[in-house]
């Protein structure tokens, strides 16, 4: 694919990580971030640019054959509002900024937060979405992608979407919610941990997912990425202990059935710390999910050979070194 490409967000972990492979392989790209100050040292071309303002988005999509749309609010605590509008309304401008440029092929970046964590027991694939919507980040990221394919249809897009899980790796500007729990487990701030299911793939790995779905004329739909499923935070831990055992990785596992003990005691704290990490509402939907997913489509369409699981376990704890 010629020509100048843009990429939101190019200063999140897998923003930042999709500029990398882009420029790797040849493209001009030119990233937005909310401030300039934030932009990651790359050689290319970065522009101001918020998704709450319809305004600005012409002038980004200036001479630009492609799109790649990261830009959200990765956060599993925060304004809500803010969350959801970010998601929502974002979307809908960046996606009808980019219809009126001519720009017919965009790369959406979702996640399994929209495909789900249930029915338990059941492997969750492309056909799947989510219908739980206990934390603010899972409703944004499954109505968000659904109003993509709205626009996509009405606008007539040529729209292919990302579906990654847990993304571990380095080369992040911020910690992200995911990278936070090897971040924050190797200094020794839990001294247990809750057996939460969550799958998980590399940075690199969704860096070249993107870069594929956007080549590739025949991609269509969904690509759920989710290699190392079928697991939970607690042995991702256990693993990273193994592989580090002189950190402080936590050796005790909390089972779900324990966790209104956990919610009673992150409410306790929160009166100290003014912050929850562990709703009601949230724990309940761990309890009624799992991590079962297949990446077949991804495997088969888009040719993705995975980064193994101790290669996402190490290159996080390296970046926090």
């Amino acid at each position: 694919m010629a020509g100048l490409v843009v990429v939101t967000g190019a200063n999140g972990h897998i923003g930042n990580n999709l500029c990398k492979e882009l420029l790797a392989h040849g493209y001009e790209v030119r990233g937005t971030v909310r401030s300039l100050e934030k932009a990651p040292p790359l050689d290319m071309e970065f522009v101001e640019a918020d998704v709450l303002d319809p305004d600005v988005w012409e002038d980004v999509f200036k001479d630009a054959t492609g799109l790649f749309h990261l830009a959200t609010i990765y956060a599993t605590k925060g304004d809500a509002q803010l969350i959801l509008d970010t998601a929502n309304i974002g979307t809908e401008n960046v996606l009808k900024a980019a219809s009126k440029c001519g720009i017919k092929r965009i790369v959406y970046t979702s996640s399994t937060a929209a495909v789900g964590a249930s029915p338990k027991g059941v492997i969750k694939n492309e056909d799947n979405w989510n219908k739980n919507f206990s934390l603010p980040y899972t409703q944004a990221k499954t109505d968000s992608e659904k109003k993509a394919w709205q626009l996509a249809e009405e606008l007539n897009l040529d729209l292919r979407v990302i579906n990654p899980s847990g993304v571990l790796g380095g080369s992040f500007a911020t910690p992200t919610p995911t990278t936070e729990i090897i971040g924050d487990a190797m200094k020794g701030k839990y001294p247990a941990v809750p057996k939460i299911p969550l799958a998980f793939v590399h940075v690199d790995d969704v860096a070249i997912a993107h870069r594929l779905a956007y080549e590739v004329d025949d991609a269509s739909g969904r690509y759920v990425l989710a290699p190392h499923q079928g697991g939970n935070i607690h042995d991702l831990l256990k693993r990273a202990r193994t592989l580090y055992p002189n950190l402080k990785f936590p050796r005790i596992g909390i089972p779900l059935w324990l966790l209104p003990v956990v919610v009673f005691q992150d409410w306790v704290m929160s009166l100290f710390s003014g912050k929850r990490l562990l709703t009601r509402s949230a724990a309940k939907s761990f309890k009624n999910g799992d991590s079962l997913y297949s990446s077949e489509k991804a495997e088969n369409e888009l040719g993705i050979v995975w980064k193994s699981y101790d290669d996402c376990i190490k290159d996080t704890v390296e970046a926090y070194k």
